[in-house]
């Protein structure tokens, strides 16, 4: 197989990372044509087409390969040079990583805080999407619901994030008067984004058919359970968010009897990375220390 040198790896990395090859030339102090020559040169190599000349630019399958193979790479040169003491500029090492958004709000930030020496990259997605920027090589790590392993991954479990079924106590007044599979599919609902799938799983598992059409698209955590508390829906709010609320009485739990629970995993790169090691037994010792370990 022929080699696949450091520089036109780091080329096609820079075109991906950056989205044109004027933006990659510009990174990497070169011309938009050596650019163009580098990744041309990289694709002879390997036989295959590995960047889809669009804006932004984007790998291909076989790119999204080559990708992961060169942060992979990119990553042990960085742990290979802080062992040595040759770090250029003392800046931390980075590490990118792909989270929900409900998980980046209540515990992963603690987490974080645990090992100061890293830069973090952080990656909002929906927990069941995370893997798929794992899978591009955009990510070294992901929190996700997906227990299968990516390819060139491992899996821990990390715990259960529980949600309640939550709204204010007005909106609950006026539209659960009765029993709640009665009224759940006229209810306006909140949702995060057009991936949230929870109120539907929640309302599918109760009455048998989605939520509402009726729904309002909030895509922020923290505005999330906002919204809801204001009156604006129903939602499923994380436990952990919910709690406090119904204590001081602007939420109420709407069903107590069916609370919904998502498992959440840790999928990293099989690298003998100690910046990886290190942001993982962080994370996986504060998810043991937060989350529930229902299965």
């Amino acid at each position: 197989m022929p080699d696949l040198p450091l520089d036109l790896v780091r080329t096609l990395l820079a075109v991906v990372d950056e989205g044109t090859f004027d933006a990659a030339a510009a990174a990497l102090h070169v011309t938009p044509s050596a650019v163009s020559q580098r990744v041309k040169a990289l694709e002879q190599r390997t036989g295959r087409v590995l960047l889809l000349r669009t804006k932004p630019a984007t790998a291909t399958a076989s790119g999204e390969i080559v990708v992961r193979f060169g942060r992979q790479l990119l990553q042990l040169e960085r742990d290979t040079r802080a062992d040595l003491g040759m770090s250029d500029d003392g800046a931390p090492a980075r590490l990118p990583i792909a989270v929900n958004a409900d998980s980046l709000a209540t515990w992963l930030i603690p987490a974080l805080t645990r090992v100061p020496d890293i830069q973090f990259d952080l990656h909002r997605e929906d927990e069941g999407h995370t893997t798929a920027l794992l899978r591009e090589g955009l990510v070294m790590a992901a929190v996700t619901s997906t227990p299968e392993p990516v390819q060139g991954c491992l899996v821990r479990h990390l715990g259960t994030m529980r949600y309640l079924p939550a709204a204010s106590p007005a909106f609950a007044a006026r539209w659960f008067d009765g029993p709640l599979p009665a009224r759940i599919a006229d209810a306006p609902v909140v949702v995060f984004d057009r991936r949230d799938e929870l109120q539907d799983r929640f309302a599918r598992a109760r009455c048998g058919h989605d939520a509402s059409r009726h729904r309002h698209h909030v895509p922020s955590s923290e505005g999330f359970v906002d919204a809801v508390a204001a009156g604006l829906g129903w939602g499923m709010v994380p436990q952990v968010q919910a709690r406090p609320r119904i204590r001081e009485g602007t939420l109420v739990d709407l069903d107590p009897d069916h609370p919904m629970d998502v498992p959440l995993h840790w999928q990293q790169w099989k690298l003998d990375s100690p910046t990886l090691a290190a942001a993982a037994r962080a994370i996986i010792d504060t998810a043991a220390e937060t989350l529930g370990q229902r299965p």
